[in-house]
Parts: structure tokens; C-alpha cells; sequence
């Protein structure tokens, strides 16, 4: 199945409305192939000539978002960028980074580390990223992460946590008793993850019903769970439909889904230290209530995020 992604970008962009429903339709074939590109597999795809940084993104719209402030970012220092948006999951956008097809993606640490190595079990921020650098590729290397904290997250539809009492104290091991009744919804990968059904069922004792595969937390996730098609669903927790629908967060108690900062991860040899030095002043101003004003503006209010990207960074005085 063809992505609608493409390798690259001008400046000249679709009405905000075309590029989100863009992005949902990359997001949705995404779930079908992880191919994100023209059909050819991506990992065979060459790397940018000379000295042009490629910023990816994975297949939800506040990656597509952080990798435009990335880019926008590198591009107002005078480093060439081209972008490689809506790519897929992280089993196939580490693969890019490590052969230097991508240089710079948009990572949550402790989402990464999962991946990396799902027995790791680190306390602090800073024992996430000294644990994700033991398993990193040695191509590979973190830049300093943001303030900025988006997690993965159980939650439920407003009738569902009135039918069983539960409210944002409410823990997702409350749903050890119940769960054998909802359906829960999410990334095809959140089946097969550890932060996902196999960690909900060995770290809480939560079986559910069933499992519908839909997106990363986006417009399909965010639609069963309005329509009680599913009555749980993996939700990230900067997302705006949360309280416009009174979705209900469960607490994480036992840390299931881990720190989850936003952190540039980037191909070495792709980035002098003039481009690290760009990535890790915009960490250092993205904090997470910025990142959900950015991500309303992109996901409720229909905003281009490249536009979205731009004028922060001029707010920030990043540009």
C-alpha cells in the first residue's frame, strides 16, 4: 500500500485542513505498511547528499509538528533541511536513522527506551536517557531532552467511566476486574509492546476484551473511543480531544509507560555541532504546556504545524 508521505518539502504548503487530513490518511496506511514512502522499501533509501540534515517524523501529528520545529529551527541558523514526514513507526524510523537516510527525529525517551530494551526500569529522567545511550546504536546519540512530556496513556470514554466510577485518581489497575469487558483500541504496535497490552497484563493483571487495531493516538483512536467502538484506547496525554470529550486518564502508578520527554535522536555524522547546539536551544524552550498550546492549535483549530512551528520559534526567539 502507497504513503502519501513525501521525502521532501518546499515551503509553499496545502490549507492547514489538507495537511492534517493528510496526515490522518498517512497515519491510517501507515497501520496497513510501514513503508511510509513511494512503496520501496525505506530502509534501502540512500542518504541526503552533502551537507543537508533530514528531519523525519513518525506517523502521528505531533511528531510531524516537533520535526517542523526541528527544521524550521536548523533552517533559520542556515543548514540545509529537507524533510521525511509521516514515516511510520519506530521499528521503521530507527532503521533510517541508523543507516543515515534520516539525521535528526523527534523521540520520547522512555517510549525509546521500551523499545531499546523493555526490562529497563529507570527512576529519574536522566537514568532513561544514561539507559537508552547503553543500547543506542553506536551511529546514534541523544540530544538534551525538552521539559516537554507526552505519554502514552489508558484511557476511557466519558460513558464508560461513569458505568464504572472511574475519575483521573482512578488507576489502570482499577481495570483488572472490568477490562474483560472493554474493548481497547491503538497503534497496531501497542498490541505486541511492552508499553501496551503486554506490559498492561503483566505490570497491572488487565486483560482486555479484545484489541482494534486503529493509529497512533490520532483521528481513528480518537473516534472509536468518542463512539464507545472501543471504551479504552492508548491516548497521549497532550492531546486536546481529552477535555473536549471528558476522556478519562487512568494514573500510572507502577510507571508502565516510563518518562516520556521529548528528545531530538540523531544520526552522528549527519549534524555538526552547530545543528546540536539549534536542536538543544529549542529543547531547552519546550515545555509541556506549550507543546499542548501548539498541538491544539494544529489539531483542533486545523492550523498548518509548519506555520504552527514557525511562529513559535519566532515567540521564542529561535528563529
Amino acid at each position: 500500500m502507497t504513503s502519501y508521505a513525501k521525502s521532501t518539502r518546499s515551503s509553499t504548503r496545502h490549507p492547514g485542513a489538507a495537511v492534517v487530513a493528510l496526515a490522518v490518511t498517512a497515519a491510517f496506511l501507515a497501520g496497513c505498511s510501514s513503508s511510509g514512502g513511494s512503496g520501496k522499501d525505506p530502509l534501502s533509501e540512500g542518504r541526503a547528499s552533502g551537507d543537508t540534515v533530514v528531519v523525519g517524523s513518525n506517523n502521528f501529528a505531533e511528531s510531524i509538528l516537533l520535526a517542523d520545529i526541528y527544521g524550521e529551527a536548523l533552517k533559520a541558523k542556515g543548514i540545509k533541511v529537507t524533510y521525511k514526514p509521516n514515516i511510520g513507526s519506530r521499528e521503521t524510523t530507527y532503521g533510517l536513522l541508523k543507516n543515515g537516510s534520516v539525521t535528526v527525529l523527534p523521540e520520547y525517551n522512555g517510549a525509546l527506551l521500551a523499545y531499546l530494551d523493555s526490562k529497563a526500569a529507570p527512576k529519574t529522567a536522566a537514568e532513561t536517557t544514561a539507559a537508552i545511550n547503553a543500547k543506542l546504536d553506536s551511529r546514534l546519540t541523544l540530544l538534551e531532552p525538552a521539559p516537554a512530556e507526552d505519554k502514552d496513556s489508558v484511557t476511557v470514554n466519558q460513558e464508560t467511566a461513569k458505568k464504572y466510577h472511574l475519575t483521573e485518581k482512578s488507576s489502570i489497575a482499577d481495570l483488572k476486574d472490568i477490562a474483560k469487558d472493554l474493548v481497547i483500541g491503538g497503534s497496531p504496535e501497542f498490541q505486541t509492546r511492552h508499553q501496551g497490552l503486554e506490559g498492561l497484563k503483566s505490570v497491572y493483571g488487565v486483560e482486555f476484551k479484545s484489541f482494534k487495531a486503529l493509529d497512533a493516538g490520532g483521528p481513528l483512536t480518537q473516534t472509536a473511543l468518542k463512539k464507545n467502538t472501543v471504551q479504552a484506547a492508548d491516548v497521549f496525554t497532550t492531546d486536546p480531544t481529552i477535555a473536549k470529550e471528558k476522556f478519562v486518564v487512568l494514573q500510572d502508578p507502577e510507571n508502565l509507560f516510563g518518562f516520556q520527554n521529548v528528545q531530538p535522536l540523531v544520526y552522528k555524522s549527519g549534524l555538526n555541532q552547530k545543528g546540536v547546539d539549534v536542536l538543544n536551544a529549542v529543547s531547552a524552550k519546550l515545555d509541556t504546556a506549550t507543546l499542548l498550546r501548539l498541538d491544539t492549535q494544529v489539531q483542533v483549530e486545523k492550523k498548518d504545524p509548519l506555520d504552527v512551528a514557525r511562529a513559535w520559534l519566532k515567540s521564542a526567539g529561535l528563529d
